[in-house]
Parts: structure tokens; sequence; C-alpha cells
């Protein structure tokens, strides 16, 4: 049997970055965790690159030290490559901020995503590994528990005064409230696989990310640099471009791998390592972020295309956003929508931002030009690829964008 309580103060379902990050929070706070993961750590996850604002979130984790003692790669900059092969100057984070916070790493999610549950432990919390929610429990509209399923099959009902659905895309809560709301413009598929001895630079660039656009234009691929000389790279573009009449994964991979000879370049001398994975990056948003007793953080609440490597922040930054909401609302005896939903709308602009960034990308967007045509926005786009997404002056970029846009269409003319 499962060695846990009847009753908890929050339970907390999916053991992920979002999940560590809001009950490693309310254990600081005093507050009774309970969190419950499908899965057995370690365990595979997409999503490498970090960003430099998960740096403020990690402080408050106290994860900082345990990440400068690991054998992550340090990584300092982004680089965009256009699909004529040229390449934008680095975006240095310390070039924008003089500050430990420029500095962030690329991980590998198996051992990060560990070390943050094993740190969620140590901070208190009751973790349990390969259990299945398999209901969120309602009295009325407000959420009063879960249903569970340990290894042994047993079900067993968990009471909690709030539940945070951190389960990722196949989020229960999600799908039991038909919450998602998809995103028309981005719908995206990716396709990746792992190469070891390929081409990395020296010095503080071994880390960078860079983004690297097909020659058509349909498509891009990351390259992340990890450590045990292994590097993380895949192709992304439209789901039916990627995905329909064409051959295997594989296949589709060396086509397009073909069709970007700055990525193939990197790779040519080095050994492919894994099999080849391939996914939906289809952007959505809940509805609503949170209800009377229930919450939603991470990929649960919203997921955003990978393009700016987002995907960790905005996991540890609604999980830190709601477990103050929560630690706030157990103290008042007020579990209500309104209370734990408060960090909701500013939230969901500072992720509407990285959206504008990512359509931009899309619509041809080009780093280079626009810096040179807008040079005091320079900053501001440093801004928002390290993820400090949560001011109003950002805005200005994004009328500037707009404006280049008309001024291409009109040379075009």
């Amino acid at each position: 049997m499962i060695d846990t309580n009847d009753k908890t103060q929050v339970v907390v379902i999916g053991g992920g970055p979002a999940g560590a990050t809001v009950s490693t929070l309310l254990a600081q706070q005093g507050v009774q965790v309970e969190l419950f993961e499908r899965e057995k750590f370690p365990r595979f996850h997409i999503g490498e690159s970090l960003i430099p604002e998960t740096y403020w979130v990690l402080k408050r984790l106290n994860m900082l030290d345990k990440l400068k003692d690991s054998p992550f790669i340090k990584k300092y900059s982004v680089q965009f490559v256009s699909d004529s092969g040229k390449q934008s100057a680095p975006f240095y984070f310390h070039d924008n901020k003089d500050h430990d916070c420029s500095q962030t790493w690329q991980v590998r999610r198996s051992e990060f995503d560990e070390m943050m549950l094993r740190n969620a432990e140590e901070h208190g919390v009751k973790t349990h590994e390969g259990v299945r929610v398999l209901d969120v429990l309602f009295e009325g509209d407000k959420a009063v528990g879960v249903q569970i399923l340990d290894e042994a099959g047993n079900k067993r009902e968990v009471r909690a005064d709030v539940v945070v659905d951190a389960s990722g895309q196949s989020s229960l809560l999600l799908n039991k409230l038909k919450l998602r709301v998809p995103d028309p413009t981005l719908n995206k598929g990716s396709i990746w696989t792992y190469y070891q001895g390929a081409q990395r630079a020296a010095g503080r660039d071994e880390g960078a990310t860079t983004v690297l656009q097909v020659e058509n234009k349909k498509g891009w691929f990351w390259y992340i640099p990890l450590h045990d000389d292994i590097v993380s790279i895949g192709v992304v573009g439209d789901f039916d471009y990627l995905f329909k009449g064409r051959g295997t994964h594989e296949e589709v991979f060396r086509e397009e791998l073909e069709r970007c000879p700055g990525a193939k370049q990197r790779v040519e001398n080095a050994t492919q390592i894994s099999k080849v994975f391939a996914t939906k990056d289809f952007t959505y948003k809940a509805k609503q972020a949170a209800g009377d007793g229930w919450v939603l953080i991470g990929d649960a609440l919203g997921f955003l295309d990978p393009l700016y490597s987002s995907g960790v922040l905005l996991a540890l930054k609604s999980g830190e956003l709601a477990a103050d909401a929560i630690a706030e609302g157990l103290k008042k005896g007020d579990t209500s929508r309104a209370q734990l939903a408060g960090w909701e709308a500013e939230y969901l602009v500072g992720m509407e931002r990285m959206r504008k960034l990512v359509c931009a990308y899309y619509d041809g967007f080009n780093f280079g030009k626009f810096v040179r045509r807008f040079p005091d926005h320079r900053g501001d786009i440093t801004d928002l690829l390290i993820g400090d997404l949560f001011k109003e002056s950002l805005d200005k970029v994004f009328e500037s964008i707009e404006t280049m846009k008309v001024e291409s269409e009109a040379m075009a003319e």
C-alpha cells in the first residue's frame, strides 16, 4: 500500500519541473504537500535548454549550488542562422544584464528533473513515484482531492484543500473540464535525435543554443550542446509538412538535414547515438488557470512552441506564482478561484509576449536586420530571449517589428 495520509493540504499531480517547483515552495512555507508521479525517475524528457530568467526561481528553490556542481554545460548566449547561412551576432546575455543570472545551463532533462524532484523531497515534500492519479474528485464545483492507483493495483482517495495539476500536456483537469484552447497559428511538430562528437565551439560559446533556418523556410533546427560530448539536434516545422505524405521520421529528419547545410555540417563527422524521436508541438492554453480548489501549472496550463526554449521557465514561473497564491489562500482559509488565480492575468501577458516573438520568427522576422534597423531595441530583444517577459516596456518591440514588416512589404511591391 502507499504510505500516504487520507488527507493533506495540497496534492500535486506530476513530478516534472512545474510540480517540483510548486511543491518545494509550498513546503518551504510550512504547507503539507503530497506529490504523485506516474513514472519512476529518472525518465527521458525533451526540452534541454534553460533560459536565464529561470535563475530567480531556482534560487528560491535552493537549486543554484546543485546546478553549479553539476556536469551541465554552461550557456551564455543564443545565435540565429538564416536560411542563406548568414549568422546573427550572438546574443550574449551578460551584455544586457551583468549578473550571475545571465549564465544558465543546457541540461539533460532526465538528470535535471530528478535533481528537482529530490530537492523537493529534501524540503519535506512527500513524493510517490509509479503512482497514477486516475481522477480529480469534486464536490460541486470545488476540487476536494484525487483518486490514485498504486503499483500494487490498489485504488485510494486522498483528500486535499487544493489540487495542483502539473501533469503536462496530458493534463487530467485540462481534459476533464474541457479547458484546452488550441492556437490555430502554431500547429508544429518536431523530429530530433542525439549525436556524440559533433561540432561545438570553444570558450563561452561552447554552450550556445543555435537556431538554424531550413533553406525553404519551412522549418528550423535546434542545436543544443550537452555534457558527455553529446548534442541534441532537431527540426521543427508545420505538423502537416513534417508528418503527412512523407516517409519515416528518420527519413524526414535526413531530408530536412540536407536542406540545412549549417546543421548538416555540424554533425557530419559525428556518431548518431539514439533513435529518432518525434512529437507534436501544438501550442495551446487553458481557458482558466484555476478554479475553486484547483490550479493548473506548466504544460497543463499551456504549451508554447519550443523556438525560444521557454518551456522550463514557464513551468518554474507558473509553479512559483501558484505556490505563493496557494500558501496565502491556505493562511486565509480561501481556496476560491479568485484567490488561486490571482497571478493568471500577468503570467498570460508574459506568455503572450513570447508567443508574439515566436510568431514573428515564423512570419520572416530577422534578428540581425531588426537590430540594425532599431539598435535601441537590442536590449529589449535580449530581455525577451532570456525570458524577462513581465514588463510593459517590451510591448514597444512589437510595434517596431510591425513597422519593419510594413516597410518590407512596401519595398517588395
